[in-house]
C-alpha cells in the first residue's frame, strides 16, 4: 500500500487552485502598482475587478476541500487550509497597507 504524502494533498485541484488564484491576484496587483502606481482612479480598473473576482472567487473552493478531502487526516487538511489563508492573506496585505 502507498502512503500518501504531504505533496500528495496539494496535487489536488481544490487544495492548490485556490493558492494559484491568490499568486494570480498578487501578481496583478504588483503589476497594476508598478506600472501605474499607487494613486486613486475615479473608476476602478481591470486590474481591481480581476483582482476582486479572483479572491471572492476561493471562497466555495476552500470549504469544498475541507469538506471533500481525500485524505481524513485532519492536520493535512489544516495544513492546506493554512497555506491558502495565507496565500490569501499574502495578496490582500498589499491593498491594507497601501491603501488601494
Amino acid at each position: 500500500m502507498k502512503t500518501s504524502t504531504v505533496l500528495d494533498t496539494f496535487r489536488h485541484p481544490s487544495a492548490f487552485i485556490p493558492l494559484l488564484m491568490s499568486v494570480a491576484a498578487f501578481t496583478i496587483l504588483a503589476a497594476h502598482v508598478l506600472i501605474f502606481g499607487t494613486g486613486h482612479e475615479a473608476d476602478e480598473g481591470t486590474s481591481a475587478h480581476l483582482f476582486q473576482l479572483l479572491m471572492v472567487a476561493q471562497v466555495p473552493l476552500v470549504p469544498y476541500f475541507a469538506l471533500t478531502s481525500p485524505q481524513r487526516s485532519p492536520d493535512r487538511v489544516l495544513l492546506v487550509l493554512g497555506a491558502q489563508l495565507l496565500a490569501a492573506a499574502g495578496a490582500l496585505a498589499p491593498v491594507a497597507v497601501l491603501g488601494l
